[in-house]
């Protein structure tokens, strides 16, 4: 992993690139570190003030002339799953998600690889290899977990852990007040599923059980198809000016 020791994070400005969920803008973000004895503590603070982790690194858009991204937290404790999720729920009855290190495995970059061939082959992760997916995981100095869905089997209920082949796989920070889920994947064939969903309700009752009462999703980006989703699981809040407000169309 990256070794730093800054004894106070220090804060840095990217350049101006072309935003990947709006036509016509550009972002820039604003970053620190989150490395040492501190960087638990520091991740709960920046990611409670809008900030998202990628490796070992924290940010934050800081465009100049859009406010378009939102951060979203869900409120696990008063959610209410709709008609649809329910359904969902019911479809996946047969998953079990098992919580293990975070740490990369050749099944779990296969499926990633695929997944992104299949619904970001022009992302900015299209070209990412073995060795990125590995620091994508590895790269961390917070609390962060791997886990993998797989279909339940006879011995699950005492394992703790599915069976078979790897159907989706969450890399999620565990926080002081909740998760942050930082990505997920999954098997582009399961359509049926809606994994992606899935997985967030399976988050959320993760962080009902354990008594905590958020589950952070990162950003919402009005416009952007790609973000709909995050909306509707409700209740949650956004991030505004004057701080967590609940979320009312």
């Amino acid at each position: 992993m990256t070794q730093h020791s800054p004894k106070s994070p220090q804060f840095f400005l990217t350049s101006p690139s072309p935003c990947p969920y709006l036509d016509g803008q550009h972002e820039r973000k604003v970053f620190t570190h989150l490395v040492g004895e501190k960087a638990a503590e520091m991740n709960d603070l920046l990611t409670q003030g809008g900030f998202r982790r990628s490796q070992n690194i924290a940010y934050r858009p800081a465009c100049e002339t859009c406010r378009a991204c939102v951060s979203v937290r869900i409120l696990a404790d008063r959610f209410e799953p709709s008609k649809n999720m329910r359904r969902i729920a019911g479809v996946n009855m047969d998953l079990v998600g098992a919580e293990t290190r975070a740490e990369p495995t050749s099944e779990q970059y296969s499926l990633f690889r695929r997944y992104l061939d299949a619904r970001h082959n022009k992302g900015g992760m299209s070209e990412m290899t073995v060795l990125d997916y590995a620091m994508m995981v590895e790269d961390t100095h917070v609390p962060t977990s791997i886990i993998e869905y797989r279909q339940r089997g006879p011995d699950s209920f005492v394992t703790g852990r599915g069976e078979g082949p790897l159907i989706a796989v969450a890399l999620s920070d565990r926080m002081a007040d909740g998760f942050s889920m930082v990505y997920s994947f999954f098997d582009p064939e399961q359509t049926r599923r809606s994994l992606g969903t899935w997985m967030i309700l399976d988050h959320i009752q993760r962080a009902r059980s354990e008594g905590l009462p958020h589950v952070y999703l990162g950003y919402w980006v009005e416009g952007s198809r790609k973000m709909e989703y995050k909306t509707r699981f409700r209740p949650q809040e956004h991030l505004t000016a004057s701080g967590w407000e609940l979320f009312e169309d």
